[in-house]
């Protein structure tokens, strides 16, 4: 059995007795400056370890090529009409998709950006349009011809009046044409207007009239609107169905139906008194839209767009104001902060265009296409607290450059972006604490053991010289 003498032999930490030791100032004043050294370098050692370090680096994109890039974006367009507003989109492999409305949102504003009404539904301006089979030839002229001098006149006159704004070099309005005179023959006929003078089919050259299609925001032709006066309010709406003889015809009808006789000649003879002072009613607002709520895999091309109207890009104005663009998810502002923690300038432009104008001055410029170059670099921050490295956020950010050109076609808004094929990885690299101890324990060490050598060699130096006097 081993005794315990033997087992203290082999202890490495032997104790000095206290007896044999001697406390003295200058080990006092040792303590002291080892104590305050050594506060000061764990203090410097803590305030390095609780800094955040991060590793910048730039790598390949590790992007799926099937997966489709994110885009959101609410953009105001002053001088678009909402009816025919629409966002096409194409990749870099040449897929297009025209015409996108399940994805987005449209909202009628005025031309000082401020709403109209409610979210604006396109509803069955997108089916195929009926037209008629009627002969062109067919001389028929059942409808009145509109200017801007007697338009007030006729709008006072007749509770509804429809009008057809059309072009003559237009396509659409020609096909319309001989369907719209046989209507226009048969409303006339059923609903004579020096007896009945409910209704009234009318039409205007937009070509001869071009003011009044402006106040009347005419972007396509033909447009068919119908106008309303109901209690002195002068209302009107666009009519986007078939544009065959027989769907007008009951279209209007419709509209006839719930006005009567015999109410409706006591207020025509109350119009007539109250029109001699040559009053005029005010025109419709100049239309716009607010487009928004979009997720859309590539380049963006806004644009008025129809397979049954046809449009003068001399009247086309692409001005917009970008109220929000920013590309890939939508970072929470939580998540945000955290990225924040790690490098201090994230964030900064992921949406470097919102709240940016771009406006067309119409009596400068003409047939302009207001085109936007953007060169879009993703960057994901990991985060590596905790026991595994976790992706803290994915962010595209982007530089944009943007110029009006002028265009032989259509005016449109185009926002082309390139992706680049490289992505910026910033990595947190935090220090473990396994290490922060270690250091400080050599700090305490080191310190005292420095101190303790300089002092006892100093205080042995200083001896021997004493002794060197002395002989």
């Amino acid at each position: 059995m081993i005794s315990t003498s033997k087992l203290k032999s082999v202890d490495f930490y032997r104790k000095i007795p206290r007896d044999l030791t001697e406390a003295s100032l200058s080990g006092a004043g040792l303590s002291i400056v080892a104590a305050l050294a050594m506060m000061f370098l764990f203090g410097m050692e803590l305030s390095h370890y609780l800094t955040v370090n991060t590793t910048t680096s730039v790598i390949v994109d590790k992007s799926s090529d099937g997966d489709f890039l994110r885009i959101d974006f609410n953009i105001s367009f002053p001088a678009l009409s909402c009816e025919f507003a629409a966002v096409d989109v194409s990749d870099v492999l040449g897929t297009n998709r025209l015409n996108i409305t399940k994805t987005i949102r449209k909202f009628s504003i005025d031309h000082n950006l401020n709403p109209t009404g409610s979210e604006f539904h396109s509803g069955s301006v997108m089916h195929y349009i009926k037209h008629g089979d009627e002969a062109v030839e067919e001389a028929v002229e059942g409808s009145v011809s509109l200017t801007g001098r007697n338009f007030d006149h006729y709008s006072h006159q007749f509770p509804i009046l429809v009008v057809n704004f059309y072009a003559p070099w237009c396509y659409w309005s020609n096909r319309l044409k001989p369907s719209w005179e046989m209507a226009a023959k048969t409303i006339r006929e059923r609903y004579d207007p020096e007896f009945d003078g409910r209704i009234l089919l009318a039409k205007v050259d937009c070509t001869e009239e071009i003011e009044l299609c402006r106040r009347h925001h005419i972007q396509g032709y033909p447009s068919i609107q119908y106008f309303s006066d109901d209690h002195g309010q002068h209302d009107h709406e666009s009519y986007y169905g078939d544009r065959d003889t027989d769907s007008l015809v009951k279209t209007m009808e419709n509209l006839v139906a719930p006005i009567p006789v015999e109410q409706h000649k006591s207020a025509l003879e109350n119009k007539q008194e109250n029109s001699k002072d040559g009053a005029k009613r005010p025109a419709p607002l100049t239309g716009g839209v607010e487009l928004k709520d979009m997720c859309v895999p590539g380049n963006l091309v806004i644009a008025a767009r129809s397979g049954s109207h046809s449009f003068d890009s001399s009247q086309m104005n692409m001005s917009h104001v970008i109220n929000h663009l920013s590309f890939g998810m939508k970072v929470s502002p939580k998540l945000m902060n955290d990225a924040k923690r790690l490098i201090p300038y994230i964030g900064r432009s992921h949406d470097r265009l919102s709240g940016r104008a771009f406006i067309n001055e119409r009596g400068v410029d003409a047939n302009v296409t207001i085109e936007h170059y953007l060169q879009v670099v993703k960057t994901e921050v990991v985060s590596g607290r905790g026991s595994a490295e976790h992706k803290l956020i994915e962010e595209y950010e982007y530089t944009a450059h943007s110029s009006l050109v002028q265009s032989i076609y259509i005016p449109v808004a185009k926002f082309h972006f390139e992706l680049s094929p490289m992505q910026v990885l910033i990595t947190e690299s935090p220090r473990s604490f396994s290490h922060f101890l270690t250091n400080v324990c050599a700090i305490i060490g080191g310190v005292a053991g420095i101190l303790d050598s300089i002092l006892h060699n100093t205080l042995r130096l200083m001896k021997k010289v004493e002794l060197g006097k002395n002989f």
